[in-house]
C-alpha cells in the first residue's frame, strides 16, 4: 500500500483528529452532566478518566492505523496472526461509522438551518414558548429536515472529494481554527455578563459535598461514560488518520495533544453556558433543548444577541461538520481499501447511501414518531445513538485493547514498537499490567453501566 495518501502536516493530523473527537458531546452533554454532578469537582474526576481510559485506547487505535496503513475495514486483516478472525471486527467498525452518520448528519443539518434562522433574525422578539415552537416545527417537517440533512451530507462529501490534503486537511484546519476563535469570543462575552460570577463559581469551584450527594458510584460512572463518549474511540474513526501520518512522532504525545484540544473545547463550552444561564436565571439543560431552545432564549435577551447567536451556531456547525468530514473520510476509505475504488467513485456511491440511511432518523421525529424503541418519549435517533455509544464504542474499544495486548492478536511488543516510534512522549512499558487486566474491566463497567442507567433508571 505504498501509494497511500499522507497528511501534509502534523498540525493537520492533530486538528483533524481533534475535529473528529470534538462534536456535539462537548457542548450539549458535557456542561449539563457537569452541572448535574456538582460542577468543578466532577470535572476533576472526568479529567482523571479521560487520561486513564481515553488515552490508552486512542493510542492503540492510532497505532493499529499507522502500522497497517489502512482503514478499520482492512487494518486487522493486515496485522492479525495467520488464521485468526480479528478482521471480522472490521465489518462492525464499518457498520458503526455508518450508523453514527445516520443521525449525526441530521443534527449537522439542524445546526446549519439554525445558523440561517439566526442570520434571518427569526428569533428576534420571541418569548420562550415561541422559541420552543420553532424547534418543534422544525423537527415536525420531514421535508425541511431532509433538505438540510442532504445539505450537510453534500458539504461533507464535497470536502472529502477534494482529496485528503486539499480538502479534508485544508478545510478542517480552517474550520477548527475558526471554531477556537469563535469559542474564545463567546467565552469573553459570557463571562462579562452581569451576574456571570455566580455561574463561574458554580462551574470552577469544586464542591465535593454536592458531588457526594449523588453517591460516589454514580459520579464515577457518569465521568467514565462522558470521558469515553467524547472521544468516539473504538470504531476506528480515529485509526484512519493514524494511517495518514509518518513515523516522525510517537503516538502517545499526539494523542495527548488531541485529548487536550477536546477537553479545552468542552471546558470552554461550560464557560459560555454556565455564566449565561446564571446571568439570565435559566437552568442549563442538556441535549437539543440546551442548544436549540435555552441558548436562543439567552441570545434573545442579550444586547446584540443576534450576532452572538450567529457566531454560536457557526461554531456548532463547524463542530458537527468537522466530525462529519472525519467520519466520511473513513467511510470513503473503506470502499477504497476494500474494493480499490477511486476517491470520486467512493464519494458518489456513499452520498446516495448516507442520504438513504439517514432517512429513518429524519422520519423518526415526525412520520414515525409513534415508534418509541427505547420506551416512552424515545425516537429512532435515540436508538441509533444507543447502539453506537453504548454498544459499539465500548465493545470496539475492548477489541482494540485485546488486539494490542494479547499474543492472540497483534501483540504487546508490536504495539509498543509502533506506538513509540518517533520523537515525543512514549507509552510506558510498566502500563502493561494496567492495560491488560484493569482497563478492560473499566471498559466493561462503562458498557454494563450504560445498560443499567438506560433501562433501570
Amino acid at each position: 500500500m505504498g501509494n497511500r495518501e499522507k497528511l501534509s502536516s502534523r498540525l493537520g493530523f492533530i486538528l483533524i483528529s481533534a475535529g473528529c473527537a470534538i462534536g456535539l458531546g462537548n457542548v450539549w452533554r458535557f456542561p449539563h452532566i457537569t452541572g448535574q454532578y456538582g460542577g468543578a469537582a466532577f470535572v476533576l474526576v472526568y479529567l482523571f478518566f479521560l487520561v486513564v481510559l481515553g488515552l490508552p485506547v486512542m493510542t492503540m487505535e492510532f497505532a493499529v492505523g499507522r502500522a497497517s496503513q489502512a482503514s478499520a475495514a482492512t487494518s486487522f486483516k493486515v496485522l492479525e496472526p495467520k488464521g485468526t478472525k480479528w478482521h471480522i471486527f472490521g465489518y462492525f467498525a464499518m457498520i458503526a461509522n455508518y450508523l453514527l452518520m445516520m443521525f449525526y448528519t441530521v443534527i449537522a443539518g439542524w445546526m446549519l438551518l439554525y445558523t440561517v434562522k439566526m442570520i434571518k433574525g427569526e428569533f428576534t422578539g420571541l418569548d420562550a414558548a415561541g422559541i420552543g415552537e420553532i424547534f418543534g416545527n422544525m423537527v415536525s417537517e420531514p421535508v425541511t429536515l431532509t433538505v438540510w440533512m442532504v445539505v450537510a451530507v453534500l458539504i461533507g462529501f464535497a470536502i472529502c472529494a477534494l482529496g485528503l490534503q486539499n480538502g479534508v486537511e485544508k478545510i478542517t484546519k480552517v474550520m477548527m481554527s475558526s471554531l477556537f476563535v469563535i469559542l474564545l469570543i463567546l467565552v469573553v462575552r459570557s463571562v462579562t455578563l452581569p451576574g456571570a460570577a455566580e455561574g463561574l463559581r458554580f462551574y470552577l469551584m469544586p464542591d465535593f459535598g454536592k458531588m457526594m450527594e449523588h453517591g460516589f458510584f454514580d459520579v464515577v460512572s457518569a465521568a467514565m461514560g462522558q470521558a469515553f463518549f467524547t472521544l468516539s474511540i473504538g470504531i476506528g474513526s480515529m485509526a484512519i488518520f493514524g494511517s495518514y501520518i509518518g513515523k516522525e512522532r510517537s503516538l502517545m504525545g499526539e494523542s495527548v495533544n488531541i485529548l487536550c484540544l477536546d477537553t479545552l473545547v468542552a471546558l470552554m463550552s461550560g464557560l459560555i453556558i454556565f455564566p449565561a444561564c446564571f446571568s439570565f436565571g435559566v437552568n442549563a439543560d442538556s441535549g437539543p433543548n440546551l442548544v436549540f431552545i435555552t441558548l436562543p432564549n439567552i441570545f434573545n435577551a442579550m444586547a446584540g444577541g443576534r450576532i452572538w447567536g450567529i457566531l454560536f451556531f457557526i461554531f456548532m456547525s463547524f463542530a458537527a461538520l468537522s466530525t462529519v468530514v472525519a467520519v466520511f473520510e473513513n467511510i470513503i476509505s473503506f470502499a477504497m481499501d476494500l474494493w480499490g475504488f477511486s476517491r470520486k467513485k467512493a464519494v458518489a456511491m456513499n452520498i446516495i447511501l448516507i442520504i438513504v440511511l439517514a432517512m429513518p432518523c429524519v422520519l423518526g421525529f415526525n412520520v414515525l414518531s409513534g415508534f418509541m424503541p427505547l420506551g416512552a418519549g424515545s425516537n429512532i435517533m435515540d436508538l441509533e445513538d444507543f447502539i453506537v455509544s453504548n454498544n459499539l464504542l465500548p465493545i470496539g474499544s475492548l477489541v482494540y485493547l485485546f488486539f494490542c495486548v494479547t499474543r492472540y492478536g497483534w501483540g504487546w511488543d508490536n504495539f509498543l514498537k509502533e506506538v513509540n516510534t518517533g520523537k515525543g512522549l512514549k507509552f510506558p512499558k510498566w502500563l502493561r499490567v494496567y492495560v491488560t487486566y484493569i482497563l478492560p474491566l473499566i471498559v466493561l463497567f462503562v458498557f454494563v453501566q450504560g445498560y443499567i442507567s438506560k433501562f433501570a433508571g
